[in-house]
């Protein structure tokens, strides 16, 4: 694809020729019979949208590619005999006021749109796919803000979506401001997969003026695999971070495109290299359409017992799971603890040794 710099670097036209049907896809790819039937079973229920950006990084030679899994849709994502072990709400979002999750006491989740610069075939909402692209209303916001004004033990909002940083600028300032307004929202979240899928976001000034208005803000991406990880995604990174942000990442174990411990190894150093905190590592939720991107939790304590003692301990994230009906996070480790007799403790060290430890409290 031949295109000007200042055009590849634009935000917007990215979003405006994002690759949306078989026929614009095949310019680009030799698409697989599953791929094909994929995007035609898909319409309307769990739709395609792919940035140029994004495109750019698959390779055509591979039909395994990690950003081709991730980005175009296959028929295994509408096969009941597969996707009927999945619900399209698993966690129990959906509550009294539309589009607002609070599940743990100090915190909520409003989620802002349905439109997103690239539709990952792995998303745990794709149920709202199907309900077209659309933003936050005012009436929404107003809503959602005397939820948040009525709930003094709610310290942070994490926006999400879709993805937030989708918005216009004048709707992302509102949503914004009216949070800041509120005494005791001390932190403010953001979900967003744009540094992956469209870092050209981060270029434009306006939005990053925006931003650091508003902080104490926090910054949520979700790097999935190595590949991802480019010059322009570190540059928009690096933007953020000028402006006072931190960035965090999610990743999700998925099969077939991070669910190697040595794939994810590298991603844990490529992530901090470009100075990006990595925080969890997900196992694939129960969700309809999403569900052959599972693996075992075995294979999650296999990675993470791989990664400790080959990474710092800053760069290993936390592996956690989203119990049954909304239930919450909770954490996975190897077990490192074998045995205890009194104060005689036993534990495994990363090489894999038996290590005596006498522990007695004073």
């Amino acid at each position: 694809m031949q295109v000007k710099k200042e055009l590849w670097r634009s935000y917007h036209w990215q979003i405006q020729n994002r690759v949306k049907t078989q026929e614009e896809l095949e310019r680009f790819l030799r698409l697989l019979p599953e791929e094909i039937e994929g995007i035609k079973r898909t319409q309307g229920i769990y739709p395609m949208a792919i940035t140029p950006y994004y495109l750019s990084l698959i390779d055509p030679q591979d039909p395994q590619d990690p950003i081709r899994l991730q980005a175009i849709p296959r028929a295994v994502e509408v096969d009941e005999r597969v996707q009927c072990h999945g619900e399209p709400d698993a966690l129990r979002e959906e509550g009294e006021i539309p589009g607002l999750t609070h599940r743990y006491p100090d915190r909520v989740l409003v989620q802002t749109t349905t439109f997103c610069a690239v539709y990952c075939r792995h998303c745990m909402r794709k149920r709202i796919f199907s309900q077209g692209e659309r933003a936050i209303s005012i009436g929404q916001i107003k809503q959602t803000t005397q939820y948040i004004k009525a709930h003094p033990e709610i310290r942070e909002v994490l926006l999400s979506g879709g993805d937030p940083l989708t918005l216009s600028y004048e709707k992302l300032e509102l949503l914004l401001s009216e949070i800041r307004k509120i005494p005791h929202v001390e932190i403010i979240r953001i979900g967003t997969r744009l540094p992956v899928l469209a870092p050209q976001r981060f270029f434009d000034q306006k939005l990053l003026d925006i931003l650091e208005k508003y902080s104490p803000i926090w910054i949520s991406t979700h790097f999935n695999h190595p590949k991802e990880i480019t010059p322009e995604a570190q540059e928009a990174v690096e933007n953020i971070l000028r402006r006072g942000i931190p960035v965090l990442n999610q990743t999700v174990l998925l099969k077939g495109i991070n669910d190697d411990p040595q794939t994810m190894l590298e991603l844990m150093r490529s992530l901090i290299r470009i100075k990006v905190k990595p925080q969890y590592l997900f196992h694939c939720d129960p969700i309809k359409g999403a569900v052959h991107f599972r693996t075992t939790v075995e294979k999650g304590l296999e990675i993470m017992d791989y990664l400790r003692g080959r990474i710092s301990g800053y760069a290993i994230p936390t592996y956690a799971i989203d119990l049954p009906g909304g239930k919450g996070k909770v954490p996975l480790l190897p077990q490192y603890l074998l045995a205890k007799d009194g104060t005689r403790h036993v534990f495994r060290s990363w090489q894999g040794e038996m290590v005596e430890y006498d522990i007695q409290e004073f």
